[in-house]
């Protein structure tokens, strides 16, 4: 019995480094992977989902590529902002999984005496120990790159990207933007002498556009992985705030064709709906920067395939972070309408984006409705790659591989068992009046209001048909819809639970509050053994979850931590678990000789969350 076993365990050994090996051929076959990842466009900002009024935007490089591949039009980001669901691309896992759902800068909670609830404290990067899809595919023998945007905390360097480049190019702010437009002569932007669309009768040839950093590092790095299949991230800031635009050509453009003076008059755009003339420039500018990406890829062979060119064996996944941003303080930067809300809300203006995808073997002009998300992003980018993981990392990853939908027609999504996928939730405990939890399944989309308590149900589509997109009909009190809301709501509250989602918590300064929280005592740190402790007062309620969270010192700049940029500790701003005795009144940590500051993160039994002072470890 020992000696099969032995034998069968050896020739596992055997299978799973055959797995693991590519010859040089099968290398050298193996397809380049880019993702062109926008920050904050909407459904309704490109030229693919018209619904009701065209969109003014013009965006026909985003056009063309959808000719060329697959058209997502039921797409979803991870989250309704942009951190989470830059994690849930590079790692594939869920943000309400990794406990990353919102912008994270380490920021502590500070909940309003007129707030029941708070959110939870994020931490102030991605975790060290997860698996990124850079990660994965440089162990698969892929060159690696990031470009623009990470947002993650730290330096994408630190998470398995060799090539990093995170400058903002052509999107740093302008003091003044209805003037200091680029130039043929600008030092850093200066106008191609090459004309692009969009054409018109004042410009019959087209426009220049300034230099982009972003774009061209975007280039520099493809040109420079010769000798290994690519993956290229390429994160652009834009079209997020700040709402400008250095291309004077291109603004008065949309000027002419809003019915607006050029320059516009100094102050917010306030102008209802899709009439942000910088807004749309933005739009056009990220357009363009796919069209210069896409014409390199044509235009370049494969060093790696003779007679071949880049585009032939390279996938490429357009998308956006969120839904779009419709406004910022007193701007109007666009409207997601028919779609109800927008960017940081679980509605469908917050989290349906445009997804395009082409690549080898992917059919022309091909249209797929069902449920699709960016989560199904790095299974199916493993597949394409023929790359490998630990098999215990696959089970962490909470998408789906849609390559049959993508290469042999298939109109379902299924998981590894051939079970169907049925739907699609989201975890957003943050913002006053977005707390919630959403599901879509099928034609309805449910939420829970984390707030209210309560839920509400809509009916999108009627068999496959549009129905309420606006979300404007609230069926949760429909006798005839009670079906739907227990089926839903029991599948979102499995989600939930499955995944262990964190938050929102009861906020201690509350005014309103009917249960005790955490009452702390005493704080107190012993400079010889550095261990540092919290203790409650005996009538408080008793602590389920503790932390410790190193800081930086009162005045200290925790900028570098966050931007990468110098040296940096990766301790700093995280959530370190802490000691609780078992009387649930007392906590403890041991505080590392190098950390100058900590605080104390409690979460009681009553579900507050409350944090001490910070305490000066010395």
């Amino acid at each position: 019995m020992k000696r099969r076993t032995t034998a069968l365990f050896a020739l596992l050994i055997f299978a799973s480094a055959a797995a693991f090996s590519l010859s040089s051929a099968e290398a050298d076959e193996r397809p380049n992977i880019l993702i062109f990842y926008v920050d904050d466009l909407g459904w309704q900002d490109v030229q693919l989902n018209d619904l009701d009024d065209p969109c003014p935007y013009e965006t026909p490089n985003v056009v063309k590529l959808a000719k060329q591949g697959m058209n997502f039009t039921q797409a979803y980001s991870a989250a309704p902002t942009c951190a989470p669901s830059r994690a849930g691309i590079m790692t594939g896992q869920h943000p309400g999984k990794l406990r990353y759902t919102h912008v994270t800068f380490a920021n502590i909670p500070k909940g309003r005496p007129t707030e029941e609830f708070v959110e939870p404290y994020l931490g102030a990067h991605l975790p060290m120990d997860a698996l990124t899809l850079a990660t994965a595919l440089k162990d698969n023998g892929y060159a690696t790159g990031h470009v623009g945007k990470w947002h993650l905390g730290l330096s994408s360097s630190l998470f398995g990207f060799e090539f990093s480049h995170e400058e903002r190019g052509v999107h740093r702010k302008l003091e003044d933007r209805t003037k200091g437009f680029a130039t043929i002569d600008d030092p850093k932007y200066p106008l191609s002498e090459a004309k692009f669309p969009p054409v018109s009768d004042k410009k019959p040839d087209g426009i220049s556009y300034p230099y982009d950093d972003v774009t061209e590092s975007a280039v520099r790095f493809m040109q420079q992985s010769d000798d290994k299949p690519f993956f290229l991230y390429l994160a652009h800031w834009m079209v997020h705030w700040p709402v400008m635009t250095r291309n004077g050509e291109l603004l008065e453009h949309y000027c002419d064709k809003l019915g607006q003076p050029f320059p516009p008059e100094p102050g917010d755009v306030t102008l209802k709906g899709q009439q942000n003339p910088y807004f749309a420039s933005m739009v056009t500018t990220v357009d363009w920067s796919l069209g210069r990406i896409v014409d390199y890829l044509n235009e370049t062979d494969d060093p790696r395939s003779p007679g071949k060119k880049l585009i032939q064996t390279t996938y490429v996944m357009f998308t956006s972070d969120n839904g779009g941003a419709e406004k910022h303080a007193n701007e109007i930067i666009s409207d997601n309408y028919p779609l109800k809300y927008g960017k940081a809300h679980d509605e469908e203006g917050g989290i349906r984006v445009p997804m395009v995808i082409t690549g080898p073997g992917i059919p022309q002009e091909t249209q797929f409705v069902g449920l699709v998300n960016q989560l199904d992003f790095f299974p199916t980018i493993l597949n394409l790659t023929r790359s490998q993981i630990d098999s215990a990392a696959k089970k962490e990853l909470s998408g789906l591989d849609i390559t049959p939908v993508l290469l042999d027609g298939a109109q379902q999504i299924v998981d590894s068992n051939g079970t169907q996928r049925e739907n699609l939730f989201w975890h957003f405990p943050h913002g006053i009046d977005a707390m919630k939890a959403a599901i879509r399944e099928g034609d309805f989309k449910l939420y829970k209001n984390y707030e209210t308590r309560d839920y509400s149900l809509y009916r999108l589509y009627q068999d496959g048909e549009r129905y309420d997109l606006e979300e404007m009909n609230d069926l949760a009190a429909e006798p005839e819809y009670a079906p739907v809301l227990k089926r839903l709501s029991e599948n979102l509250e499995q989600h939930l639970v499955e995944n262990q989602v964190e938050g929102p918590y009861l906020n201690p300064a509350f005014k309103g509050k009917t249960k005790p929280s955490a009452d702390i005592q005493k704080l107190a740190f012993k400079e010889e053994s550095r261990r540092a402790s919290v203790r409650l007062r005996n009538d408080s309620p008793a602590i389920k979850t503790a932390y410790v969270i190193y800081r930086q010192p009162p005045g200290g700049d925790g900028k570098k931590a966050r931007r990468g940029e110098g040296s940096f500790d990766v301790r700093l701003g995280m959530k370190t678990p802490a000691t609780i005795a078992a009387s649930g009144h007392l906590v403890s940590a041991q505080i590392p000789d190098d950390i100058d500051a900590y605080c104390f993160l409690l979460i009681d039994e009553n579900d507050y969350q409350t944090f001490s002072d910070i305490q000066i470890a010395r």
